[in-house]
């Protein structure tokens, strides 16, 4: 009884630091574009696109961290869903729909595309499935790139342009907006937009990790056999993980190329899968908070690294010894080894689901 009530205390307090954390972590992404408008417009920018990629990593964490598949060619949902939008959205076919029809489109091509890559691979895994997976990619990259003849369809290499901007409930978000005297920056405008695509799509995943679908992609993850041995459909399982996860990444790739107004091929390169999978595992693969973490983090480094690290080279050294960009894969590159070496479930591990009631029964 003495031990009972000692612990009961600490493990009754977990909740409280729970219901702390999370209206501080919702105030600080609200707050955030507005503090990084006093380092310049520039610094928005780059929150606006840590969105979009952690919209990208939260999709990805569903095929590699959730389902267990390696998915090296995620990077052709993105192109998609951009393309989807490139196509319908602009001056290229003369057709300018609205972005409640477009971003459901994009989604939804992306997620036939996500089975079109799933179903010839279900019987595959590991290093043989992430070959797959890659030469997918780098199919799709190159389709984009050289369907501009004897019919353009893509405009080839020099990509689409004038592409429409996202316009919610009239409001045009690449126009600065005139509010109570104040002008709004669009670049704002569009945080809080990317802002609230990855409040829904936390929200969403959540509830599917913690769904009998979320429990059967943790057994097929753990040991397929076994899964299929209780009763587990791993086939449709596997199909839903693509499915799903390639749907973030045609609506990350929608909202980017409003964004961006102009979409290439070279936006959806191998380096780009690669860049998100390592925000994934970076960050801790199965845990939501981690893939965020990851996410913003390995956006912020190289402008970081843009903005430090030539003044510290010519300071030390009287000139620039390496690029940033170099620098950015060889830290990059750093930073898994030591992960693999060291912290192999990333820098915040997935917890069990039941971690918290073991430590109330303990």
């Amino acid at each position: 009884m003495t031990s009972t009530s000692t612990t009961l205390p600490r493990a009754a307090g977990f909740p409280l630091d729970l219901r702390l954390q999370q209206p501080l972590l919702i105030v600080l992404a609200l707050a955030a574009p507005l503090a990084a408008l006093a380092f310049g417009a520039s610094w928005v920018r780059i929150l606006d696109f840590a969105l979009l990629y952690v919209l990208l990593a939260i999709g990805l964490n569903l095929v590699v961290g959730f389902a267990g598949l390696l998915d090296l060619g995620y990077i052709a949902f993105y192109a998609v869903g951009a393309y989807t939008w490139a196509f319908l959205a602009s001056p290229h076919f003369g057709i300018h729909l609205p972005f409640w029809i477009v971003l459901p489109l994009g989604a939804a091509f992306a997620a036939l595309a996500g089975i079109a890559l799933g179903f010839p691979t279900l019987r595959l895994r590991g290093d043989y499935l992430a070959i797959v997976t890659l030469g997918f990619g780098e199919i799709i990259r190159i389709f984009m790139n050289n369907l501009n003849q004897p019919i353009n369809i893509t405009n080839g290499p020099q990509g689409i342009d004038m592409i429409d901007p996202l316009s919610v409930a009239g409001i045009d978000l690449s126009r600065n907006l005139d509010l109570f005297g104040m002008q709004v920056p669009s670049l704002v405008l569009y945080y809080y937009a990317f802002l609230g695509a990855v409040a829904i799509a936390l929200v969403l995943v959540r509830r599917l990790q913690i769904s009998r679908i979320g429990r059967a992609w943790a057994a097929i993850r753990e040991d397929e056999l076994a899964a299929k041995a209780i009763g587990i459909d791993t086939r449709m399982m596997k199909l839903l993980a693509f499915a799903l996860g390639a749907t973030f990444g045609g609506v990350s790739g929608g909202l980017f190329a409003a964004f961006q107004g102009f979409v290439s091929p070279e936006s959806f390169s191998l380096m780009e899968s690669i860049v998100v999978l390592t925000m994934v595992v970076l960050g801790g693969m199965g845990n939501l908070a981690g893939v965020v973490f990851g996410a913003v983090v390995l956006t912020a480094l190289p402008e970081l690294l843009r903005h430090f690290a030539i003044p510290l080279q010519t300071a030390l050294f009287g000139k620039t010894l390496l690029d940033p960009e170099i620098l950015r894969m060889l830290l990059l590159s750093l930073a898994m080894i030591l992960m693999m070496l060291w912290r192999p479930a990333g820098l915040l591990p997935a917890r069990t689901r039941y971690a918290h009631r073991e430590g109330r029964k303990a």
